[in-house]
């Protein structure tokens, strides 16, 4: 499949990351099928995540349509480029379209990617899932595949100034695809796909070659982890009082 957008965006990120040295360590990529429909679900720690957890399938060489907030198909720059990616708007208010869209995608053989999470993780654990991944790849007769992604909160994330110093790394774990039977419990099938990638992201931690310089550079690490990041509970509710916040705007 030609791709005149995509390609070309995919070789100006690697030559950032170049530029950027960045420490990449992508790892399972074979586990993405070369051919047929899947869906991607990444945690989410960083504005920049679809680019990322993109580059999981890079191997298998397929182009991941991601499902996003349809704000950014209003940005004069990102609007352009998404569309040309054919990634999937998502409207919060009335998400059925971009569910519809995005099985119509699986059902012609596309990777649809996916952030079960919704929206960034502050504590950078992994939050509550939403059912949506499971229910497409049921709904499509496709796998689910998780990938988990640590170090991308230390480029671009909520309530942190962004810092493209060079020499971070980023680490990229997909793993082993999920079935999703037609007739199984999509809510029970979320969990285990949650607990699973709770599983990788300590893994991926523990393998993380970099660690906090000191105090002040502590806060991309969970507070488990002995960093000065909000713990999950605080985090969700900073995520509830934004959400509050977010109602009253459109209201006004």
């Amino acid at each position: 499949m030609v791709e005149p957008v995509y390609a070309p965006v995919i070789l100006a990120a690697l030559g950032a990351f170049r530029a950027l040295d960045l420490r990449l360590d992508v790892q399972g990529g074979e586990n993405v099928p070369r051919t047929g429909g899947a869906v991607l679900a990444s945690n989410h720690v960083s504005y920049l995540d679809f680019i990322f957890a993109g580059l999981g399938a890079h191997e298998s060489r397929r182009y991941v349509r991601f499902m996003a907030k349809d704000t950014v198909w209003k940005n004069p720059v990102g609007g352009p480029l998404m569309r040309g990616m054919k990634h999937i708007p998502v409207d919060r208010a009335a998400g059925a379209d971009s569910f519809r869209v995005a099985l119509e995608s699986l059902r012609r053989g596309e990777v649809v990617g996916i952030f079960p999470e919704a929206t960034i993780s502050r504590s950078f654990e992994i939050k509550d899932f939403k059912s949506g991944a499971t229910r497409l790849a049921q709904d499509a007769d496709v796998p689910v595949i998780p990938v988990v992604l640590w170090g991308t909160q230390r480029l671009m994330t909520k309530g942190r100034e962004r810092d493209f110093s060079r020499g971070k790394a980023v680490s990229i774990t997909v793993g082993e695809p999920m079935s999703v039977p037609q007739g199984t419990d999509a809510e029970a099938t979320t969990s285990v796909l949650q607990d699973r990638m709770r599983v990788m992201l300590d893994e991926a931690i523990a393998r993380y070659p970099q660690r906090p310089g000191g105090p002040d550079d502590s806060w991309w690490m969970p507070t488990r982890l002995g960093g000065s990041a909000p713990t999950l509970e605080e985090a969700t509710r900073m995520d509830r009082i934004e959400a509050v916040e977010r109602a009253k705007r459109r209201q006004s």
